[in-house]
């Protein structure tokens, strides 16, 4: 154990910074690297843990661009082409699978809205299409097809590291200059006159300008230091890895059973799974539970009864960051100068975040964001403009 004269001492902040980001997941640690890379200076992020200990690490890793509004869409497609070059621009392995991804559908309605979905996707340049439950068994050789009536696949869609993409952007971003403190929560906010004078922490006061809250399941709190309502709740989701199983198809696509929210898709030997507690749990609770095993073994034997056996090796718990609507939040709140967010993406996060750090670059500096996410800010719930997000589980 160690004594308190060997303990590593707190890193000092410095005492000025251009901008804030609270928030070391690849929503803040991709906002830092492209600010930096934009030659802003002075940019530091505020991260309670470790990096990607929030909702980033807990992640699935899917990545996909298949969504029914059409920012999303264009925000996951812009995500999937940095994370095919990542390697290359970025010189860090992330284990990018492009095996593609398979929603099951159950009920009409629903195949109706991702048959619109596949329309607006096709127009945007995605390589979705419907198909028959026949062709959905033969790309996942597992399912059972009992009960389904229709199914989406885009080939272009896959997994990846949630880990090794942080851990690419936190390296990229450290040699261009940003500071980076783990094991430092920020802890408050200084605000005067509608103007934001300083972030405070346990190892210091920050004078800053601007701030991006780019924390999360725990953004709520960071926006009313701003007073800046941030509608996020979290909600906890549960992840387990199997054991392993024999002749997995090498190009098993990532799978999801939209009806029970149950998903799957190779990890190693064996197969990630995951989905939804019978009952919600709202709140920052992370621990993993048995009963959710149980609603797990009813979802499988529903659609992958031939893996009704296999063992567990290991599982989780992490947050989704719920808003109203299942959309996120980003924008630049207006009566406060200036507190940015980027925020409450409901699940689809991680695959968004190299899109979304482009996003709150163009913002910071006042120029046409490269998407444009003027329908994403938080005002939209005040001014009743919610656009639902169908596509999320």
């Amino acid at each position: 154990m160690a004594t308190p004269s060997s303990r590593s001492p707190r890193p000092v902040p410095p005492a000025q910074a251009d901008v804030v980001v609270i928030g070391g997941g690849v929503m803040g640690l991709s906002t830092a690297y492209h600010l930096a890379a934009a030659g802003v200076e002075n940019v530091v992020v505020l991260e309670s843990g470790q990096l990607g200990s929030g909702s980033t690490g807990k992640a699935a890793g899917g990545v996909r661009a298949l969504f029914s509004d059409a920012v999303n869409i264009q925000l996951g497609q812009r995500g999937l082409e940095t994370l095919r070059r990542f390697r290359q621009d970025f010189g860090q392995e992330i284990d990018l699978e492009r095996s593609g991804y398979l929603f099951l559908l159950d009920d009409d309605t629903d195949v109706e809205a991702f048959s619109a979905g596949v329309d607006l996707q096709n127009a945007l340049g995605v390589a979705s299409r419907m198909i028959d439950v026949a062709e959905a068994q033969r790309l996942s050789p597992l399912i059972s097809t009992e009960g389904l009536t229709g199914a989406l696949f885009s080939p272009d869609d896959g997994h990846c590291t949630p880990e090794s993409v942080v851990a690419g952007y936190a390296g990229a971003a450290r040699k261009l200059g940003v500071t980076i403190m783990t094991g430092t929560p920020a802890t408050g906010m200084f605000v005067e006159d509608g103007e934001i004078q300083a972030v405070l922490s346990p190892a210091g006061r920050i004078r800053t300008g601007a701030v991006i809250c780019t924390a999360g399941a725990w953004s709520g709190r960071i926006g009313d230091w701003a007073g800046v309502d941030l509608p996020v709740r979290p909600l906890r989701r549960q992840i387990a890895v199997s054991t392993a199983i024999p002749d997995l198809p090498p190009d098993l696509p990532f799978t999801i059973d939209f009806g029970t929210s149950f998903y799957f898709h190779r990890e190693g030997g064996g197969l990630l799974l995951g989905g939804a507690e019978k009952h919600d749990t709202w709140g920052f609770d992370q621990r993993s539970t048995p009963d959710w095993l149980d609603d797990l073994a009813s979802a499988m034997s529903r659609r992958v009864p031939s893996l009704g056996s296999v063992g567990i090796r290991r599982g989780w718990a992490g947050l989704y960051e719920m808003t109203p609507d299942h959309n996120a939040l980003i924008g630049e709140a207006p009566g406060v100068s200036r507190f940015l967010y980027c925020t409450g993406f409901s699940g689809h996060g991680f695959l968004m975040g190299p899109a979304a750090g482009e996003v709150m670059r163009d913002l910071y500096l006042g120029q046409a964001p490269v998407i444009d996410v003027s329908g994403l800010s938080a005002e939209r719930f005040a001014n009743q403009q919610l656009r639902p997000e169908h596509n999320v589980i």
